[in-house]
């Protein structure tokens, strides 16, 4: 019987995949992965979860490693006038890197999650597809190459998250009853411009309206985001948005909701999973963000291995530094950080 190392976080999500695997006959063990952000708290919960489930238990320290290739990343694009998404680095490079490295080093070929995402070997290919439960996670695993696809398990595609809470309590898992963790695990308290503070310095820039003309100032661009209202501090008989951050001038400019609409982007560090490269156009369903709707759009090849992402429909906020993630169906063909945005 194959082993199967199962990361453990110390929520809901993760133990009770582990259950599942065990019920269904799997040999099972549990790790959890310790960095920047990881409260004992949750090492206690994965630990107590691995004893209810009386499988071994693993404790990884991967703080340095987080602090490079993620906060020292992240530090990095609010200070170059974007807003980075960790959590699909850290699944490409720590929790599907780091964490297979050590599964291997235990002699353990497979490793699972709690993501709500499907796996599927199509053609000789590995595939990854969307979960059933509306808050699927697929959108942050599109990096990941056939080498981690062939050695994820994803026990929880096929559940939605009330029948995994239910499952817990069946189980009778500590973690039946956690609630949800924290979105970006280093800033717990969710201020992410305090904690940049911490590392960039404030200064000052002006604020452009949309006739390129200065109607203020602002104290650092990186505390502003494409789409932000909040913290503008400039009246106007209506409501002004940010509409684009320009690092190299220190700027930020603001316009009205109907000016922070695109209709087209560009994508760079593109990474494909049915497919190596997009060699012609392509019809797709593509989200800006895990929270937005798929929305019809045509994919090209751009220069420089980039790709011309061109919406059906304008998209609200369009922001450099976040990802953009393509769509057939239910199968995730790729994705990539998006660049720069425009009207089209």
């Amino acid at each position: 019987m194959e082993k199967i190392l199962v990361a453990l976080s110390g929520g809901v999500d993760s133990s009770t995949a582990a259950g599942i695997l065990k019920q269904n006959g799997c040999d099972v063990e549990g790790a959890i992965m310790v960095f920047e952000g990881i409260p004992d708290e949750n090492i206690s919960y994965a630990y107590g979860a691995a004893r209810y489930l009386d499988i071994p238990f693993h404790c990884f320290d991967f703080t340095e490693e987080f602090r490079e290739k993620i906060i020292d990343n992240f530090i990095k694009a609010y200070k170059n006038g974007r807003t980075p998404n960790p959590c699909v680095l850290c699944n490409q490079h720590i929790k599907f890197g780091l964490f297979m490295e050590k599964a291997r080093k235990l002699g353990i070929k497979k490793i699972a999650t709690g993501h709500y995402a499907f796996i599927k070997k199509q053609n000789g290919r590995y595939l990854l597809k969307r979960g059933i439960d509306k808050n699927e996670q697929s959108y942050f695993l599109y990096r990941l190459s056939q080498r981690q696809l062939s050695r994820i398990v994803l026990p929880l595609g096929s559940y939605t998250k009330v029948q995994v809470r239910k499952l817990a309590k069946k189980f009778n898992l500590p973690t039946a009853q956690r609630r949800k963790s924290h979105d970006i695990c280093f800033i717990p308290d969710g201020d992410y411009v305090s904690f940049l503070k911490k590392f960039l310095p404030e200064k000052p820039g002006p604020i452009f309206n949309k006739k390129k003309k200065v109607i203020g100032e602002h104290k650092g661009i990186f505390s502003f985001t494409c789409g932000q209202r909040h913290g503008i501090g400039i009246s106007h008989k209506h409501p002004y948005y940010v509409a684009r951050i320009d690092a190299l001038r220190n700027a930020i400019y603001v316009g009205e909701r109907k000016d922070v609409y695109k209709s087209q982007l560009i994508a760079r560090d593109v990474h494909f999973i049915p497919f190596n490269t997009l060699d012609k156009p392509m019809v797709v369903l593509a989200k800006v963000r895990y929270f937005s709707p798929l929305s019809g759009a045509i994919i090209e090849p751009y220069r420089q291995k980039k790709v011309r992402v061109t919406f059906k429909k304008a998209q609200w906020a369009i922001t450099p530094g976040q990802s953009v993630v393509f769509y057939k169906n239910d199968v995730v063909i790729g994705g990539g950080v998006i660049e720069t945005s425009s009207s089209g």
